[in-house]
């Protein structure tokens, strides 16, 4: 999996939800009297709402795309050989790789060309 950077809005949302199922858990098990929690908490959801909005519209702008200089679109058109090697050594590695595996290897170990005894 690709690593990506840490986005803050859904890690915030994801804390600001574990909270709640935390203090949803406490108060099951002790009753706590703190008067107008439901709207200090209404109130946060909102904020974050607002604050998760804003991110999500900030990101969705991107920059205009800067034009590409004449130079690179030449560059572009014409294929760049890899390192100092000469078109030909270039060509001769590529036709040997593109070489079917038991030709090369009969070229190479031609007394392997006996038929090997049958194990019973």
């Amino acid at each position: 999996m690709k690593p990506h950077r840490t986005d803050g809005v859904s890690l915030s949302f994801g804390v600001i939800f574990l909270l709640v199922a935390i203090w949803w858990a406490v108060s099951r098990v002790v009753t706590i009297h703190l008067p107008a929690v439901g709207w200090l908490v209404a109130g946060a959801l909102i904020m974050f709402g607002v604050i998760g909005l804003l991110g999500a519209i900030r990101s969705g702008r991107r920059p205009a795309p800067q034009p590409v200089p004449a130079v690179a679109e030449q560059a572009a058109t014409e294929p760049e050989i890899p390192g100092d090697l000469p078109p030909e050594m270039h060509a001769s590695i590529v036709r040997e790789l593109l070489e079917e595996p038991t030709e090369r290897f009969r070229k190479e170990h031609p007394e392997a060309d006996t038929e090997r005894p049958q194990q019973s």
